[in-house]
């Protein structure tokens, strides 16, 4: 008898066993399971949203995918042509509704620990607990939670007492919320650029962004062919020819724009990507607004002072609201503490697609120059064959 438990403990439910259970229905684990069933496994997917692609669902009206979209479906089902080259957020999801039809998916499943567990042949299995109460097991478990699970916000001195509005660019709704007001973007990724250009193009008053890794910007496309082809053609090379290679590109399509305090990066776009999985900005509008003054960038945020934002060049910025496009965390500690297949930073240890564990991997993880959707596609592959 357990003395701790109350008269109204829900009782654990253990659910029967399954061959493969897939944690997150987002793309990572819809094109997993969509390969595993392709295979013959009895695959389960537990998803702590209420609908697949739970995470797509909250990004902002008007985002488009920075792949094309010959390039950027999921295995066995290409994206409808007439979704445009460049897919709508919001027609993606409709995509996934379909692509995840005739799969097991429990939607408010919130995962709260994974095991290894042991049968009487001493064989792996897992044991994944979920909040309410229910025990799922599997004889292999396919992580695919996402790279962009968590928003973060840096701890920066002064920010507790900053009068003006903060908020994570995941929470940036689009469209005309800040007409008239003074922006200032904290961030120089693809989600700084994006939100810049929107906040430039739905009348903010002055729109300014807070840099502290010059950015490498690449062209959708060169010599009408999609960047994200010549990418994929490039990693056919070594790592500092194609640094070369994309740092001449750059030269060719992309203007200086050192006039405007944004000097040209180092030629080590493929070493930042694998070295600081930092992908470069695709341009969608940022580097004519940049030319033109529209969007102004700014030393890197240090800390804030009541009214101000710090800059380290040691001048005050005084905006009405400030945007945080700082990234994301992946938060596995919790799920997977004790496992063995986190890094010191909380990531994977292993690559994506392959085993992590005997019976154990990850999918979705992966942060490539040739584009995240087709490399989850490739990913769940591997896993499917075995890892």
């Amino acid at each position: 008898m357990n003395p701790t438990a109350g008269p109204h403990t829900p009782k654990p439910v253990r659910e029967a066993f399954v061959d493969y259970i897939v944690i997150g229905a987002g793309p990572a684990g819809l094109a997993a399971t969509h390969e595993l069933m392709r295979r013959g496994r009895r695959v389960l997917v537990l998803e702590q949203g209420t609908s697949v692609a739970s995470s797509w669902r909250k990004h902002r009206s008007g985002l488009r995918l920075h792949t094309v979209r010959r390039l950027s479906g999921m295995p066995g089902k290409p994206i409808p042509r007439n979704y445009g080259p460049y897919v709508a957020s919001s027609d993606f999801v409709r995509y996934l509704e379909r692509y995840a039809e005739g799969m097991d998916v429990r939607f408010d499943s919130t995962v709260t620990v994974v095991r290894r567990i042991g049968d009487a042949a001493d064989r792996t299995r897992w044991a994944v607990s979920t909040a309410g109460g229910t025990t799922y097991e599997a004889a292999s478990v396919v992580m695919a939670t996402g790279y962009n699970r968590i928003p973060h916000v840096p701890d920066l001195p002064g920010l507790d007492s900053f009068t003006g509005s903060v908020l994570h660019v995941s929470d940036y709704a689009g469209g005309g919320q800040f007409a008239g007001l003074d922006v200032l973007v904290v961030g120089s990724g693809n989600a700084a650029a994006e939100a810049a250009t929107e906040l430039s193009a739905n009348g903010a008053g002055r729109v300014t962004m807070a840099v502290r890794t010059i950015p490498h910007i690449v062209r959708r496309r060169v010599g009408g062919v999609s960047m994200q082809a010549i990418a994929i053609a490039m990693g056919i090379f070594p790592i500092w020819l194609a640094d070369r290679f994309a740092s001449a590109i750059a030269h060719l399509t992309v203007p200086d724009l050192s006039a405007r305090n944004l000097e040209r990066p180092r030629p080590d776009l493929y070493t930042r990507i694998r070295r600081d999985r930092s992908v470069p900005v695709h341009d969608t509008g940022i580097v004519k607004l940049i030319e033109t003054g529209e969007v102004v960038p700014v030393s890197a945020v240090t800390g804030f002072d009541r009214d101000a934002v710090l800059l380290a060049d040691g001048r005050r910025a005084r905006p009405d609201v400030v945007i945080f496009a700082t990234g994301y965390r992946r938060g596995l500690e919790r799920l997977l503490g004790g496992l063995g297949v986190l890094d010191e930073h909380g990531d994977p240890r292993s690559a994506s697609g392959v085993q992590a564990s005997p019976g154990f991997s990850f999918v979705g993880f992966t942060v490539s120059a040739t584009g995240a959707l087709r490399q989850m596609a490739g990913d769940a592959r591997r896993v499917a064959n075995g890892g």
